[in-house]
């Protein structure tokens, strides 16, 4: 078993983060069995690095330390090494990093740990340069004292190992002794997490927080949007709107090509961090399109619109399927070395030789604040920074004309800046997030009317069925990544020259049954729905546990680790627990003889009192809680397709818990939709609701009270507001002359 650890084996991998650390001296090995046994026959540690490929820090340390030769010959002598990517392996980067965030009280990437032979934690950390500095230890030291520990110290190492390991399972794996006696939170732990994000807010740069770094956080845009909606205080929306309005018109946002980078180092949203990841640009702009339903404001459309966009040419597989990321860094032409934001930062000399036209080059400039001293490194990240208004007014030209010529100038831009060396992309299809991004384009296709949008969404989830879900035993798979190498031919045929790899997570099943669910209403196609329903049935198969009230992050069937997570909290994506739970209490009424509203109440029982201790870390879960409380608002639809004008009008309206269900207009035509589905009879949301007259026919329902059938969808928008919350009419939204649009 030896063998493995004396070479490095990340040739052998597909992950592209794994595959740039192929060539160190390291014998780095990839997380999996031959590796794991290998420490344990040679009775040394594991040194454990997590990582991704677009991380800044991730590349520093393999330069500084992994491609160093000297520290290679003591990683391979005193420990096996593994690399690990946490994009393919959430559940391995959760334990971890949870374990540094107890005992660091900080976390982030590159993440080192390490660990006994049996996956212990001893010793946790980020990054570590090679030699000590700045009061920061150095890598050689730490290699050094950690191999004489082991040697010296065994007992005390491995106490420490298992009090962390038993701090981690506490965490992250145990649940209340007793929830009998409780109940889900109410709807009023909704209105707890946006006051709480309204305390957390920066009301004077928008976005939360005090300082830098500044983060996106959708899902506390979306409290405070269904806050709003629920309540009708003003100071909830005043929040959402300055938080949009800030990314939008920050460094967080690429004004040359849409698209949203990962977040911003400072407290200004100037300077971004400039990777790309499919997350982001899945959830901020379905932040977007909640600001737009309730404001009307067309730039949260616009913002939307270009960064599916963005989406569409720059990370999209050409059979459909999402990428994973774009780097951060790429290759500046004038020094040959891989610089951060090179391809994304302009001069003012640059714009002016692209331009041109001086007039449109100090337009460009005025209004996206590029300056000769700059705001990075000499360069300029574009900020949008002084609004048409005033620009008319100091260049004496019609705001017509300045918009013209700024979209002009853009549009040169942005072909001069396609010639530059591009960022590398990590070419990694994973479900869970492709599911994200499924979900907003269905999502756009209804809000913005534009099919475009859902053509986009279906694509990308019949690609991913098609090469991650096993239909004959119903599972799903995490990664699909394309391999061209000569040694993948050998491949079994289904995997259509890729590689498959890592079990499906909560995550992946909850955020792709979102999405297919959001294909169903977009499309009325009920093989989505059908897809959806499948991957609840799994859900609840794989990851319920019933005697615990909970949801796990992992399947039941899948690789025992040190603990088995629970996912609870927002973090860079939602809380793969409380889209699952909002997903099942939505999937519900069309699974009549399923337990998934059961579940899902249950899981906000078993965690109401952290869920109401700590509400805006728990937002996904607070947005179950509401529409568990409240109930879909369901819209059935007789009819062979869904109407543009009864989609337009309902998509004007912000319904947050809105579930469009098209049935067929007629009883023949649901049997054979019952048949699909394999249902022996229909869910009361289709039951008895034909389509009158022969004409498509609406039925509107909330906590199962309906309004009569009607084809006017005006009756039906009537109906909604005369049994919903009314907001308060004394709102108010900013000023367009307090925004640089």
């Amino acid at each position: 078993m030896t063998e493995p650890t004396q070479r490095n084996r990340l040739a052998e991998e597909e992950s592209p983060y794994l595959r740039q650390h192929a060539d160190n001296p390291v014998n780095w090995q990839p997380w999996d069995e031959r590796a794991l046994e290998a420490a344990e026959e040679r009775d040394v540690p594991i040194f454990l690095s997590i990582g991704y490929s677009a991380c800044h820090w991730c590349h520093v340390m393999a330069d500084e330390s992994f491609a160093d030769e000297e520290v290679a010959e003591l990683l391979n002598e005193n420990f096996v090494p593994i690399k690990v990517d946490r994009e393919e392996r959430p559940d391995v980067d959760s334990i971890y990093m949870t374990v540094c965030q107890l005992v660091s009280g900080q976390g982030g990437w590159p993440l080192s740990a390490w660990l006994t032979p049996e996956g212990k934690p001893f010793y946790v950390g980020t990054y570590f340069p090679k030699e000590a500095k700045r009061g920061q230890p150095g890598f050689l030291d730490i290699l050094e004292q950690l191999a004489n520990s082991w040697e010296q110290d065994r007992e005390e190492v491995e106490n420490r190992a298992q009090q962390w390991t038993d701090a981690v399972k506490d965490r992250l794996e145990e649940t209340p002794d007793s929830v009998a006696a409780a109940e889900p939170p109410s709807s009023e732990v909704l209105e707890t997490a946006a006051d709480a994000a309204l305390r957390s807010a920066d009301r004077q740069h928008g976005g939360f927080g005090s300082g830098g770094p500044k983060f996106p956080q959708p899902s506390r845009l979306h409290v405070l949007a269904r806050a709003y909606d629920r309540t009708g205080r003003s100071e909830y929306l005043a929040v959402l709107e300055e938080s949009l309005d800030a990314m939008a018109s920050g460094g967080l946002y690429d004004h040359v090509g849409g698209g949203f980078h990962r977040y911003c180092v400072d407290r200004d949203w100037t300077v971004p961090h400039f990777e790309k990841m499919l997350y982001d640009n899945a959830e901020i702009p379905r932040a977007f399109l909640a600001g737009y339903q309730l404001t009307g404001e067309e730039r949260y459309a616009e913002v939307t619109e270009e960064t599916l966009e963005f989406v569409d040419r720059e990370l999209t597989h050409e059979e459909g399927g999402f990428f994973s990321t774009l780097d951060a860094q790429s290759e500046d032409p004038e020094t040959g070395e891989h610089e951060e934001g090179a391809f994304y930062v302009w001069t003012p000399a640059e714009v002016a030789a692209v331009l041109e036209d001086e007039t449109n080059a100090e337009l460009f400039s005025a209004r996206y604040d590029i300056t000769e001293s700059g705001n990075f490194e000499g360069a300029n990240q574009p900020n949008r920074v002084t609004s048409v208004s005033t620009l008319a007014d100091e260049f004496d030209l019609a705001a017509d004309e300045i918009e013209r010529r700024l979209e002009s100038a853009r549009e040169r831009l942005f072909e001069a800046r396609e010639q530059r060396p591009r960022p590398n992309r990590d070419e990694k299809v994973l479900a869970g997030w492709n599911g994200l991004m499924i979900a907003t384009c269905a999502e756009a296709a209804l809000v913005l009317g534009e099919d475009e949008y859902a053509e986009l969404g279906v694509a990308a989830l019949e690609f991913v069925r098609d090469r991650l879900w096993n239909e004959d035993e119903q599972r799903l798979s995490r990664r699909y990544k394309d391999v061209s190498e000569q040694r993948s031919e050998g491949r079994e045929p289904g995997s259509h020259g890729g590689d498959v790899k890592v079990d499906g997570y909560l995550e992946d099943y909850a955020f792709l049954a979102h999405g297919a669910l959001g294909c169903y209403e977009a499309t009325g196609d009920v093989d989505h729905l059908a897809f959806a329903l499948d991957l609840a049935r799994t859900i609840e198969a794989e990851f319920w546990d019933a005697e615990r009230g909970t949801l796990y992050f992992t399947p039941e069937s899948g690789e025992s680790l040190v603990t088995r997570p629970q996912e609870l909290n927002d973090q860079s994506t939602p809380s793969a627990t409380g889209v699952a739970a909002e997903m099942l209490l939505a999937l519900d009424g069309f699974a009549d003889d399923e337990e998934f509203e059961t579940i899902a109440s249950t899981v906000l029982e078993t965690h109401a009192n952290r869920i109401e201790a700590n509400a805006l870390q728990h937002a996904s879960l607070c947005l179950a809680a509401d529409r568990l409380e409240a109930g879909a608002l369901e819209i059935t639809v007789a009819a062979d397709e869904l109407p543009d004008e009864w989609r337009g009008r309902f998509a004007e309206e912000y319904h947050p818990d809105r579930l469009f269900a098209l049935r067929p207009p007629t009883q023949e035509g649901l049997e054979g939709w019952l048949r699909q589905l394999g249902l022996e009879e229909a869910p009361a949301i289709w039951a008895g609701r034909e389509a009158r007259d022969g004409e498509p026919t609406l039925y509107v329902c909330r906590d199962r009270t309906c309004s009569p059938p009607t084809h006017d969808v005006e009756d039906a928008l009537e109906w909604v507001g005369d049994n919903g919350e009314p907001r308060d009419s004394s709102e108010t939204t900013l000023d367009e002359s307090e925004s640089p649009f």
